[in-house]
């Protein structure tokens, strides 16, 4: 990564219709359902094996969460561009971006910190992590990807603090040694994707070769160069198009018949991301926003991680399973920002994170214990500097200083009888900020300052099999996060420019969500649906310091309760021919000062989700070598608002940001055994829409066109 340089600088739409909304949601309550796509078209999805929500596998049309999965089949076929993109047909999610080159998913409410992200099972969020909508979810390549699993409102019990929306585990793809014959295999493939609407070019290498049943590797270069974004409004918006590497190697091998152990590295690198909204590149209104005043504001990201695996089996031990999982991590963010010729600010946090994660698996009390403990430790170093200021003043966060996250758990799953199984866990977590160089403004020095937080956590969930293809399942789940080196100390420009700075004496924020669901599947349909209610006290948000100024503190200063209802079906009209859809709704009210001592002010919680449906329509041949499918999606206007985002004018229009109505066809090939082609045009009545908090519209009309050539 290079440091950041000011490079660069000096180079209404139709409101919703009310029909569609109502065509969409009556399919919707007509068949819902949380189980994916359909894979083929003679038959429905058969359950797939998922690990997240329990740590173990177990099938998910038995699982006792609300869980989404996208496998790298459906990230390929859909031409989906980052991680955070891959959710935008989940339902419980809305992906706000506040540019083109980040993404952060609003699950059920919530955003950031606040929702955990997991890849391989290892923990990538860390204790410099801001609030709000955040880019590090843009940090996994999702070409290197097997699947991914959401877990809806669950994670404090199986993973620890901050996953009070969801979690989220991306499982990278494996070497295939052990599916291979004996002997040695070599395999490869060649990808590239290209976009009309910004000229973009998306290239994967990648080669698995080993000996079959002994050992593989697998290893991957991607490349990336996003061009700037149109749409039909705004026009080009420049300076939103970034570059993008990325390499993954995986080496896999097994000691004995139950022991695997499994090497891998992971490296991303993002430079120059621009903040469109907030620059003078943003220079027309839409639908009354504000236009941005900087000459640049820059954002660049690096992140890599190595871990080493072992898991196995143990014949005739009270422990039947184990995995024992070391893992380190370093990221580095930048920021440049060019204010005005008086006025210029960069600043770099660097974090260096060591893990432990160990995990056993017993049989206790006629059901199965799944239990261990996991640390993280990151290390921090920050700087930063202003015109005119001294740079100690301008730190993103505190220099000098180490963040522990030490934690415990037991989760046992038991059946009570035939047909009712029931899950009881437990948490226990130790956190500690040891901060080196904490600026105190008042005597123009530097401070150290300790501060450490300990919480137990509890859920309870159960499963009730109506008969061999319909359950219910349910339960109630506490969630937890303690504050970070961010909460503690940070000093950064958030929404449309103001100064958000932290707090030193904060307390844990603490949830709970009560959770009730369905699923059937049975011949040609699926559906199946989930309701929640979530409450948080002591949530740590941004406080104005004073009545209208652009000043924020953190402080434990809000409650928070959301209700949602996640609904998605999938019908066989014909033997080819597949009919799906899904629909979001979510309604959440908060209680927070209007500024720091002020009243106390009731509002909508902060960028929820307006209601929002999609519907499908997908023809696979009969002979299963091509396939093409049309899709609609529908959101209504989002006027619901709090007086943060009332006064976030680059990003939110006043009065709320407009509704939508997005149509795109895609279709792929398998054209020879080695070579398949895919297709799709995109936005295809060139709407003029954004989603709703987002700092870019999304494009307009699209053409892409792909190919894949294995060998």
């Amino acid at each position: 990564m290079h440091h950041l340089l000011p490079a660069g600088i000096g180079k209404p739409p139709p409101r919703f219709p009310g029909a569609t909304i109502s065509i969409v949601l009556a399919f919707s309550l007509g068949c819902i359902t949380t189980i994916p796509r359909l894979q083929a078209a003679e038959t429905l999805l058969l359950p797939e094996t998922v690990v997240t929500a329990s740590r173990t596998d177990e099938d998910s049309l038995q699982s006792m969460s609300s869980i989404g999965v996208i496998t790298a089949e459906q990230f390929q076929e859909q031409g989906h561009r980052t991680i955070p993109e891959a959710l935008a047909n989940t339902p419980g999610v809305m992906v706000q971006k506040t540019t083109h080159g980040h993404g952060s998913p609003f699950i059920r409410g919530f955003t950031g910190r606040q929702n955990l992200l997991l890849v391989d099972g290892v923990r990538i969020n860390n204790s410099t992590y801001r609030s709000g909508p955040v880019q590090y979810w843009n940090t996994v390549d999702g070409f290197s990807m097997a699947r991914l699993e959401l877990v809806r409102s669950q994670g404090s019990v199986q993973y620890g603090s901050d996953a009070l929306g969801g979690t989220m585990n991306i499982l990278t793809a494996d070497t295939g040694f052990l599916e291979a014959g004996p002997g040695w295999f070599r395999r490869g493939s060649a990808q590239y994707r290209f976009d009309t609407n910004s000229s973009s070019h998306v290239g994967r290498l990648e080669t698995r070769f080993g000996e079959g049943g002994v050992w593989g590797a697998s290893l991957g270069v991607t490349g990336k160069d996003f061009g700037d974004i149109r749409d039909s409004g705004v026009g080009r918006m420049k300076n939103t198009g970034y570059p993008e590497q990325n390499l993954d190697l995986k080496i896999e091998t097994v000691l004995n018949p139950g022991t695997r152990v499994t090497f891998a590295h992971q490296y991303l690198n993002q430079d120059d991301v621009w903040r469109w909204h907030s620059t003078i590149y943003n220079d027309t209104p839409w639908n009354g926003t504000s236009t941005g005043s900087y000459a640049a504001r820059i954002y660049d990201q690096e992140r890599s991680l190595t871990y080493l695996k072992v898991a196995g089996e143990l014949n005739d031990s009270p422990v039947q399973n184990y995995s024992a999982t070391l893992s380190f991590q370093r990221s580095q963010d930048s920021a440049f920002q060019d204010r005005s010729p008086t006025d210029v600010r960069t600043q770099v946090i660097d974090v260096d994170t060591l893990g432990l994660d160990i995990q056993l698996e017993s049989e206790l009390l006629g059901g199965n214990l799944v239990y261990g403990l996991d640390y993280y430790r990151d290390s921090i170093d920050s700087a930063g500097t202003r015109t005119g200021r001294d740079p100690r003043s301008r730190r993103p966060v505190a220099d000098d200083s180490t963040y522990h996250l030490l934690g415990a758990f037991a989760q046992l799953r038991k059946p009570l009888s035939q047909k009712l199984e029931t899950t009881f866990g437990a948490r226990i977590t130790r956190a500690e900020a040891e901060l080196g160089k904490v600026w105190d403004p008042d005597n123009d020095t530097d401070i150290s300052v300790s501060e450490n937080w300990s919480n137990i956590v509890f859920n309870a969930r159960a499963l009730y099999r109506l008969d061999d293809s319909w359950n219910l399942y349910g339960g109630a789940s506490q969630g937890f996060r303690a504050p970070n080196a961010h909460d503690l100390s940070g000093n950064i420009t958030s929404r449309s420019g103001q100064e958000q700075l932290g707090t030193l004496e904060l307390e844990p924020e603490k949830s709970w969500t009560f959770e009730l669901g369905s699923r059937f599947t049975s011949g040609d349909i699926s559906f199946g649906a989930a309701g929640f209610y979530t409450l948080v006290d002591d949530l740590i948000i941004s406080v104005p310091t004073a009545p209208g100024g652009d000043t924020v503190e953190a402080a434990n200063a809000q409650e928070a309760e959301i209700v949602g209802l996640e609904l998605e079906a999938a019908v066989h009209l014909l033997d080819n021919l597949t009919l799906s859809g899904h629909l979001t709704w979510q309604e959440g009210d908060t209680s927070s000062p209007s500024f720091l001592g002020g009243p106390t002010v009731e509002a909508p919680v902060s960028r929820l989700s307006p209601l929002v449906g999609s519907v499908a329509l997908r023809y696979d041949s009969p002979d299963q070598r091509w396939w093409v499918e049309g899709r609609i999606t529908a959101a209504e206007k989002q006027d619901e608002l709090s007086a943060r985002d009332q006064t976030d004018t680059q990003r939110i229009p006043p009065g709320g940001t407009p509704g939508y109505l997005v149509a795109s066809i895609r279709a792929g090939m398998q054209v020879t055994e080695n070579l398949e082609l895919t297709a799709a045009l995109e936005n295809i009545t060139d709407e003029d829409y954004r989603i709703h908090g987002s700092g870019v519209n999304q494009p307009g009309i699209n053409a892409v066109i792909g190919g894949k050539v294995s060998w």
